[in-house]
């Protein structure tokens, strides 16, 4: 006879296979050119597809260094680097020395950039609401409460992965 901590793990690891699997097509749909190409058009802004996640990216996490956007976009740095002096040819984003490090330039939004992502923030609201049209607001409102929490476990865990340590994000001194 099988026992109940076996049909527990069998059913943990059913989900979680479930959830790898939701994952990967949530990432893929999202990577997708089109879907930036879509997010563009419906922003009303004109960017050339492969600067338009990095700009959205200073906006959200900057001030950032080039070697850290490159790891986020999953992106070579070089390419990285070429991308975003592009940027701030098109006055979208500016570069600053790091306060912390004075060999890392980081990267932080122009006001020109600001505004151009306050468009595409708009533009993902529209869809987004056509999206989540038919959920109750307890769905939703899970959904964005869950996907918080696994983020910040997520990235904790990367963290800790990463460092050999075993503090999660927001512990340390």
């Amino acid at each position: 006879m099988m026992s109940i901590k076996n049909v527990q793990n069998t059913h943990i690891s059913n989900q979680l296979r479930e959830l790898h699997g939701a994952l990967i097509e949530i990432v893929s749909v999202m990577n997708r050119p089109q879907r930036d190409e879509q997010m563009v058009r419906e922003a009303g802004i004109s960017l050339d597809r492969a600067l338009f996640p990095l700009l959205v990216m200073v906006e959200r996490l900057g001030p950032i260094g080039v070697v850290e956007l490159a790891d986020r976009a999953g992106r070579d740095y070089t390419t990285v680097s070429r991308q975003v002096a592009k940027l701030e040819s098109l006055d979208l984003v500016e570069r600053r020395g790091s306060p912390a490090d004075r060999r890392v330039r980081e990267a932080v939004i122009s006001p020109k950039g600001k505004a151009m992502t306050d468009r595409i923030d708009a533009a993902r609201e529209r869809m987004g609401r056509a999206i989540f049209a038919t959920w109750d607001d307890h769905d939703f409102n899970e959904l964005a409460r869950l996907m918080r929490k696994f983020a910040n476990d997520i990235s904790g865990d990367i963290h800790s992965s990463m460092t050999g340590a075993s503090e999660t994000k927001g512990e340390s001194g």
